[in-house]
């Protein structure tokens, strides 16, 4: 395909506030009947009846969440999406409805946006949720997206982060430390590119790791997965910082403590052949590297047998006494306690 050298490039200043977001919003379309109201008031109107509502609401700025040197802006609409719609899934209710905003600065063109919304629009479709308003501004520094997102279920669904018990099993989705892998060799790549901009990658034996990474997915199918298996966790959370972290949210929320098994953790044979070609180790990226939204969740013992054999889903520890700590058991069966060092926006 012959590269366009002269793509089109029409100024936002063009179409002004109202006019931007006519033209950004007209393809999407309302899907959910709980939608009454969506763009083009002061405010959505939803109607949720007997149903609980859930919200949840993530940033996403430029240069701290992602480079758009290596990153698609169609494949980062959809990921806001899956990051916000994860949150909602973590509830174990159904994602319904989002609202969007967006601060761009003036090297941003239109057809820079209609990308951006182009995977927004192709997230909202594949989750079967409505877009029901947002925002639009300018910004001083590159793009900043902001997502909020609602859910509904009814009240004896949802599954908050406390409720583990003692004797517990925590369960998790898929597979870990894909997605921070995927990173590596993106950055490895974007250093090479920079030295030698003639020199073009090839990343044939990294596609499941990068599309983690780009393009991740948020588990909707695990609540009526576990509903048609007659399970509702105890406690739940997705893992978007780190395993480790969100085991330790689980266990300070819920007063317990926590035994991890290093060789129960789920990965897949192409992430174990990257981490031997960087020379990372395996367990530590598994443990900590984030950005998986895969889910993690607590069952009752007596689950177990409903879904030891399940594909989706792997026991990868039990919840103790909070008095004996949280911990990760070595394939030398070495007892380490487990710490957060997973993602931290706020590190210096």
């Amino acid at each position: 395909m012959i590269e366009d050298k002269n793509p089109q490039r029409t100024s936002l200043s063009q179409l002004g506030e109202f006019g931007l977001i006519e033209h950004l919003t007209k393809n999407f379309d309302v899907k959910q009947q709980s939608t009454i109201k969506s763009i083009g008031d002061d405010a959505a109107v939803l109607d949720f009846r007997d149903k609980k509502i859930v919200v949840s609401t993530d940033l996403l700025i430029e240069g701290v969440h992602f480079d758009l040197s290596y990153m698609p802006l169609r494949h980062l609409g959809y990921k806001a999406v899956v990051v916000n719609v994860s949150d909602i899934c973590a509830m174990n209710a159904k994602p319904t409805q989002i609202t969007v905003s967006v601060a761009v600065s003036n090297r941003f063109p239109l057809e820079a946006l209609e990308e951006l919304f182009d995977g927004i629009t192709l997230a909202s479709k594949f989750y079967n949720i409505d877009v029901i308003g947002g925002d639009t501004t300018s910004s001083q520094k590159g793009l900043i997206i902001s997502i909020t997102a609602l859910g509904e279920a009814n009240e004896n669904e949802i599954v908050y982060r406390n409720g583990a018990k003692q004797g517990n099993l925590l369960v998790v989705s898929g597979d870990l430390g894909s997605a921070y892998m995927g990173l590596q060799v993106l950055e490895r790549e974007k250093q090479v590119f920079q030295v030698n901009p003639n020199n073009q990658p090839d990343l044939d034996a990294y596609t499941y790791l990068i599309e983690r990474q780009l393009r991740p997915e948020a588990r909707h199918d695990i609540k009526d997965l576990l509903a048609k298996l007659d399970v509702k966790p105890t406690s739940m959370i997705d893992i978007s910082d780190g395993l480790s972290s969100e085991i330790i949210h689980i266990c300070k929320q819920s007063a317990v403590g926590c035994n991890l098994y290093e060789e129960k953790i789920p990965v897949d044979p192409q992430f174990i052949n990257v981490c031997e070609e960087f020379n990372i180790d395996s367990t530590t990226v598994a443990i900590n590297g984030g950005e998986d939204y895969e889910l993690l969740f607590t069952i009752a013992m007596e689950d177990f047998d409903k879904i030891k054999a399940n594909p989706n889903f792997t026991v990868i520890g039990h919840m103790v006494q909070e008095s004996e700590g949280i911990h990760l058991i070595t394939r030398a069966n070495t007892k380490i306690p487990l710490k957060a060092r997973g993602w931290n926006a706020l590190s210096e």
